[in-house]
């Protein structure tokens, strides 16, 4: 199948890409499973833009670098944060409805941890599924995009240079689940923008979908990945039984809500000025020593002093999700947990989005852009995705007509060398298995005997489902464990490389900041850095 621009995924980054991209070629965008699954869908909090005359672009670009500890790229928090307001018009409009004054005259600003001002814009307590919402239905209307669903990316189609031995990246090998055979697509330029991987953890507030694969086939590639010891654990998922991993926004602290042990004592004065509204890696560190020394399992948010009021009006759909567990939030305080929630690290990319692989570029959670550094702040992840995806498309419409390789023969998959499994189990056992290992030796607090522990554990995993890969007959759920699988092992290879604790990442071998430290922790497959 060929075309002008291939998208894998369907989030914001992958969709405001492709609307603009429609402009001037064709474009096919792939996506897992249906085009709104996406973990754009499942945002509550916003886009933090500066829109308030009491705020600046000066005061977002330092809550940004505050929070990013030391290692974000200060050119790329100046242009994200100044091109925001012009990339959130373009949403606009598209036809996005950001929740409004009761006046209906100003837009109804929040706040959230970190953030010195009120400058997160909200479509209610679901700004994602807003986004992700009119974005699809523009999608659907252009006749120059292709959306298929239920396609998963197996990997890149790329050649190397014999003179210069760069990568040039002709498209890629994707599974049609439903037709149960692997297609060939060939693209001038390929764009990632497959989301983040909280799957890799057993508790997440991502969906089934986020399993790394856009990080996974780009680093099989060659593509350097940068900083993925770096995972955002959010600190307040709902803990219920028979809830699955549902977040309590950030925006619920951003409004006054107040963390208590079970007790009903506060804590989080002992741990930051800035109490229940510090930054995401303090307060998720808090909670987890908290329940360790406490031995409970879980601590609580408490909202009973706003009133059931203004808890119906600011956070319906939360209201809602948690009446329908039994706990009413404006009588009794929410139980909660953290949770893996966002990951900085990813596929590094320039200004512009590209990356190390000619014709290869990366949007949104999958790309490493050097905005948020050691920790995001909340509601950047929404702002970054829509300055790249337009940046991106900048670069593209300037080089299109310079694409390489277009005469390269690219063969077809190859599936005559494979069987039919019959022992599938192995599968599902080696899920769970590198989810629990990462969950309990690579999480919130790590030590060098936990992360070495994790690594001879993920090795042996590893090595078992190379196996499977190459012997038997690939679906979606082999390539999905392929993917979480090379992403943990990423994680705890950079996470060993680190010294010190900065972020989000927090070794008791190492509780110190170092300046000697201070850089990007950089992976290529192939080259022996390990240094452990």
């Amino acid at each position: 199948m060929k075309c002008d621009f291939l998208i894998i995924g369907s989030g914001i980054a992958g969709l405001s890409l492709a609307l603009k991209l429609s402009r001037i070629g064709s474009v096919i965008v792939v996506t897992k499973t249906k085009i709104s699954e996406s973990n754009t869908n499942y945002a509550q909090g916003g886009v933090a833009v500066v829109q308030d005359e009491g705020d600046s672009f000066a005061s977002h670009i330092q809550d940004t670098l505050l929070c990013g500890d030391g290692l974000c790229n200060r050119d790329v928090v100046s242009f994200t944060v100044k091109e925001g307001p012009e990339r959130v018009n373009d949403l606009i409009n598209w036809g996005v409805s950001f929740t409004k004054t009761g006046e209906g005259l100003q837009y109804d600003l929040g706040k959230e941890g970190g953030h010195s001002k009120r400058r997160v814009l909200q479509g209610s307590d679901f700004t994602g599924r807003e986004i992700e919402r009119v974005l699809v239905e523009r999608v659907r209307e252009e006749e120059n995009i292709t959306m298929l669903e239920n396609h998963v990316a197996v990997d890149l189609i790329t050649t190397t240079k014999a003179a210069t031995e760069e990568k040039v990246c002709h498209g890629a090998y994707v599974l049609d689940v439903d037709s149960d055979r692997v297609k060939t697509f060939r693209s001038r330029s390929t764009v990632l923008a497959t989301g983040g991987a909280g799957k890799v953890y057993l508790v997440t507030t991502n969906p089934d979908i986020a399993t790394g694969d856009g990080i996974a086939i780009a680093y099989r590639a060659g593509a350097r990945c940068a900083n993925m010891e770096f995972f955002q654990f959010h600190p307040t998922c709902l803990y219920h039984e028979d809830a699955k991993s549902f977040l309590i926004s950030e925006a619920l602290r951003g409004e006054g809500g107040i963390l208590t042990l079970k007790s009903g004592n506060t804590f989080m004065d002992k741990y930051h000025s800035m109490e229940s509204l510090a930054p995401r890696d303090i307060i998720a560190r808090a909670i987890d020593a908290e329940m360790k020394k406490n031995g409970d399992s879980y601590v609580l948010l408490d909202m009973t002093h706003k009133g059931k009021d203004f808890l119906v009006k600011r956070f319906p759909n939360i209201y809602l999700q948690c009446l329908g567990f039994g706990i009413d939030m404006a009588k009794v305080p929410i139980p909660v947990v953290p949770a893996a929630h966002y990951l900085c690290g990813g596929v590094c990319v320039d200004e512009h989005a590209q990356t190390d692989i000619k014709n290869l570029f990366a949007c949104g959670e999958v790309a490493c852009t050097g905005l948020h550094g050691a920790n995001r702040l909340a509601s950047n992840s929404l702002l970054e995705a829509v300055v790249f995806s337009h940046r991106a498309y900048k670069k593209i419409a300037q080089d299109r007509g310079m694409a390489e390789g277009q005469e390269i023969t690219i063969p077809e998959w190859d599936a005559s060398r494979v069987t039919t499994s019959d022992e599938c189990v192995v599968v599902s056992h080696n899920w769970d298995e590198l989810r629990r290992c990462m969950s309990n030796y690579v999480g919130i607090v790590r030590t060098n005997k936990r992360l070495l522990r994790a690594h001879e554990r993920v090795r042996i995993i590893a090595a078992e489902v190379d196996e499977f890969y190459r012997r038997y007959h690939i679906t979606k759920d082999l390539l999905e464990l392929r993917n979480i699988t090379q992403v943990g092992e990423m994680i705890i290879r950079s996470a060993l490389l680190r010294k010190e604790s900065r972020g989000l990442h927090y070794n008791l071998d190492y509780p110190q900041k170092s300046d000697s430290a201070l850089r990007d922790t950089i992976i290529t497959k192939g080259i022996k850095d390990w240094g452990f």
